[in-house]
C-alpha cells in the first residue's frame, strides 16, 4: 500500500505517541520486581560523551551490557587502549558483551577478533562464534531471556555474511528464536549492528525478510546501533493484512499495538540505540518509515547519549533509555503472554 504524504501524517498520528515515549499511566501494570537487567548502546568511540555512557553502565550496574557494533572508530592495533578506556569506566564486574559492527568487521577502524580479545564472552553456554554471530541463555541454568546476536549487512574477511531466506545463517536465526520459545524461554532479544526500518541516513541494509523473519519467530525485541540516533517502534506483526515489514511500503495493517504497555506474542518492537558517543545525526522525520516509530532524539530534535536499560521478570519486559548526556526519555513496556 502507498501513502500519501497526508496519509502518512494520518497514519503517524494514529500509531505514534507524542515522539517522546509512552509515559506511565493509570493502565499500566504494577512492575514486578526485575529477575534481570541488561542494558545495550551502540556507535561508542572515545568522546567525552563515550566517557560519560561507559560510566552510567556502571552506575546502573546490569547483569550484562550489550555492546552494538562500531565500537572504538579508531586505528587498527590500538583496539588494547580502547578496551581499557571501557573497563576502567564500566568495571572489571560487568559482562561487556561485543558485537561487531560495520567499522571493526572490514578493520577499517580496528579488527573485530583483537577487540574480542580484550573484552572477550564473560557469560557461560554461548552457541556459536562470540562477536559476530551467537546465542546466549541468561541465566544459563534456568534461563529467563535468550540473547540472539546476529551481523547482517555486515562484510568480515570471509566477504559479506548473508542472511538472505534459505541461507544458512538465515536459518540458523531461526532456529535460535524458535528453540528458545520451545524450550519455554519467556523472552527473546535480538541484538544487530545495522536496522531495517529506520528514520536516520540509512536504508535497509539487512535483507527485508529477515526482519520478517525476526517478527514471525516470535522475537519480543530487537536492539541495533549504527543509526547515531534513538528511535524505537510501534509493536509490528504480520498478519493476512501484512505480509511484509518493508521499509518505504508502510501498511497500518502492521502495526500490531501501540499502546501502554505493549502484550507480549502480537509483535516485535525495534530500537536503535546508536548513542553510545559517536557525534550525533539528524532525525528524518519526513522519512516514509516515521509512521512506524513512537520515539526518536537525535542532534536535531532532543539530543541525548546514552543507554537503553531493560529490566526482565517473568511477566514484564520494562525498558527505558536513560540519558548520560542531554535529557530525552523514553519508556515502554512489553507485559507477558500467560
Amino acid at each position: 500500500m502507498t501513502f500519501t504524504a497526508a496519509g502518512l501524517a494520518l497514519l503517524a498520528a494514529c500509531v505514534g505517541s507524542a515522539r517522546t515515549g509512552d509515559r506511565d499511566s493509570g493502565g499500566q501494570p504494577t512492575p514486578a520486581a526485575a529477575a534481570l537487567t541488561f542494558t545495550a548502546s551502540g556507535d561508542i568511540g572515545a568522546t567525552a560523551e563515550s566517557a560519560e555512557t561507559l560510566e552510567q553502565i556502571r552506575s546502573l550496574d546490569p547483569d550484562l551490557h550489550l555492546a552494538l557494533g562500531d565500537l572504538s572508530y579508531g586505528g587498527t592495533g590500538e583496539e588494547g587502549v580502547w578496551c581499557e578506556f571501557v573497563t576502567e569506566r564500566v568495571g572489571a564486574g560487568i559482562p561487556f558483551q561485543l558485537l561487531s559492527g560495520n567499522h571493526e568487521s572490514d578493520g577499517r577502524n580496528g579488527d573485530i577478533d583483537a577487540f574480542a580479545d580484550c573484552l572477550p564472552n564473560r557469560l557461560p553456554g554461548l552457541a556459536g562464534e562470540y562477536a559476530r554471530q551467537y546465542s546466549l541463555d541468561v541465566p544459563a541454568d534456568t534461563p529467563l531471556v535468550r540473547f540472539v546476536m546476529i551481523s547482517p549487512g555486515l562484510t568480515f574477511s570471509d566477504g559479506p555474511w548473508s542472511y538472505a531466506p534459505g541461507s544458512e545463517r538465515f536459518e540458523w536465526t531461526r532456529e535460535a528464536i524458535e528453540g528458545a520459545r520451545e524450550a519455554g524461554i519467556r523472552w527473546v532479544v535480538v541484538g544487530m549492528h545495522k536496522p531495517c526500518l529506520s528514520v536516520g541516513d540509512y536504508g535497509c541494509d539487512p535483507e527485508p525478510e529477515l526482519i520478517d523473519l525476526l517478527v514471525s519467530s516470535g522475537a519480543d525485541l530487537v536492539v541495533s546501533g549504527h543509526e547515531h540516533l534513538y528511535q524505537r517502534t510501534v509493536q509490528l506483526g504480520l498478519g493476512d493484512a501484512c505480509a511484509s515489514i518493508a521499509p518505504q511500503r508502510i501498511s497500518g495493517a502492521c502495526v500490531a499495538d501501540d499502546g501502554a504497555p505493549l502484550d507480549q506474542g502480537r509483535g516485535t518492537a525495534f530500537v536503535t540505540v546508536g548513542t553510545g558517543g559517536a557525534a550525533l545525526r539528524d532525525v528524518h522525520t519526513d522519512d516514509p518509515d516515521a509512521a512506524y516509530f513512537s520515539a526518536w532524539s537525535g542532534a536535531n530534535t532532543e539530543p541525548s547519549w546514552g543507554n537503553l536499560e531493560v529490566r526482565l521478570s517473568e511477566s514484564l519486559l520494562e525498558a527505558e533509555f536513560v540519558a548520560a548526556v542531554g535529557s530525552f526519555d523514553d519508556r515502554f513496556r512489553i507485559v507477558a503472554r500467560d
